[in-house]
């Protein structure tokens, strides 16, 4: 008892050790965002300010197009989303519940397209882009962001541990394909279908490289990308850039703060199927 006690305790202060060094840079942050430019660039470095000062969130709206960078980031969002779902759920179920021909070989080319970094699909990617006339447009985005092989395993596994009988039932009562589909298998999975817009929406949210690739003109950025504009070539107002990084992080925290029990859930049960 003594040696599982200690055990805990030690857990424990462990656990609570790392959740200081995880939560540190949020926390300097949000104290940097309410500093004046000589206490952010302070040596020795200063903690709390002498007075906390909140303009410096209201200057970024004045000073960059930041509202703008909001509303591009939350469309870029929205359309991944909705676009990955559309894309992804089709493609794990046909994976999970239906046979053709090549499906396994099919499978595990598109698994082993998951070992290849993703910089090595940035020239194809631009190329494609390019030709197809979106570039400094908002599509130009979202379109690579839509086809994502992991989800479609996350929602395969998923798939795969509804019961076979379900179906038959569903087949014998005279059901099509698409109505197992619609009005069976995505009610079941809709745990699942929430982790993928949370971790869809959080990529799309922080995407900082690519818009910088196919964007040229500061009106199309999103939030990430958009932060870089704050880096002055004299020198950076880093409580300015602490500023739009705290809103900028803000609502994807409070998202996953509403729907973490499912998204832990949900992500709990993907680990456990074969």
């Amino acid at each position: 008892m003594k040696m599982k006690k200690s055990s805990k305790i030690f857990t424990h202060i462990t656990l609570i050790i790392l959740a200081i060094f995880i939560v540190l840079p949020f926390v300097w942050m949000l104290l940097t965002s309410v500093k004046t430019l000589a206490e952010a660039e302070a040596v020795p470095p200063t903690i709390f300010p002498e007075v906390f000062r909140f303009e410096n969130y209201t200057k970024i709206f004045e000073e960059f197009p930041f509202g703008q960078y909001y509303m591009n980031t939350i469309t870029i969002t929205i359309f991944t989303v909705i676009l990955q779902l559309i894309i992804v759920t089709p493609a794990a179920y046909a994976f999970a519940r239906l046979d053709f021909k090549f499906k396994d070989t099919i499978f595990l080319l598109l698994m082993a397209a998951m070992m290849v970094p993703g910089q090595m699909y940035i020239i194809p990617q631009y190329q494609i882009i390019q030709k197809m006339g979106l570039l400094n447009t908002l599509m130009a985005i979202v379109i690579p962001g839509v086809f994502s092989i992991y989800y479609t395993f996350l929602l395969r596994q998923h798939f795969k541990s509804i019961p076979r009988e379900m179906e038959e039932a569903a087949v014998i009562d005279g059901a099509s394909q698409f109505t197992i589909f619609i009005k069976l298998m995505v009610p079941i999975v809709r745990p699942a279908l929430a982790t993928v817009a949370i971790l869809g929406g959080l990529g799309a949210w922080n995407s900082f490289l690519w818009p910088l690739i196919v964007n040229s003109t500061p009106d199309k950025l999103p939030l990430a990308s958009g932060l870089r504009l704050f880096i002055g070539q004299f020198g950076t107002h880093y409580p300015k850039m602490m500023a739009g990084a705290v809103l900028s992080v803000l609502p994807m925290v409070v998202i996953f703060s509403i729907f973490q029990k499912k998204f832990i859930a949900s992500m709990t049960v993907s680990a456990g199927k074969e």
